[in-house]
């Protein structure tokens, strides 16, 4: 039997109803807390009150791209661990090859459950010593 607790991941993109999608399915898999923040100059906000496993972050959005909320995050002493995966639509995995942007990795949307809860697993395990 698995013990372990679900992972608390924050979702940040201006799309609400791709938001909504994602934490039902993301949440459907009963591995998963998910909160979702549709304003990115909200995000780091969102983030200090939930303290998330994993950011989903979008890199296009009003107010605040997800490159400003990235570095927001990385830089606030109590999220610095916080993992961050980059979601977008402007680069394709294919455009960008194997490499991440700013150093997160990412997935191009649409981007299917199972690729995306590979990527999630993969990037919240511990590295090895």
């Amino acid at each position: 039997m698995d013990t372990t607790l679900p992972k608390r991941i924050l979702i940040v993109d201006d799309e609400a109803g791709f938001t909504r999608l994602l934490k039902l399915t993301l949440e459907g898999t009963k591995r998963y807390i998910v909160k979702e923040e549709n304003d990115g100059s909200q995000a780091i906000f969102a983030a200090r009150s939930f303290h998330p496993d994993l950011v989903l972050l979008d890199i296009v959005m009003p107010k605040m791209d997800g490159g400003d909320v990235a570095r927001q995050i990385s830089g606030d002493p109590t999220l610095k661990e916080t993992k961050i995966i980059f979601l977008t639509a402007i680069v394709s995995q294919k455009e960008a090859g194997a490499g991440g942007i700013g150093g997160f990795p990412f997935m191009a949307k649409p981007v299917s459950l199972a690729a995306l809860t590979d990527m999630i697993e993969k990037t919240l395990q511990p590295p090895a010593e």
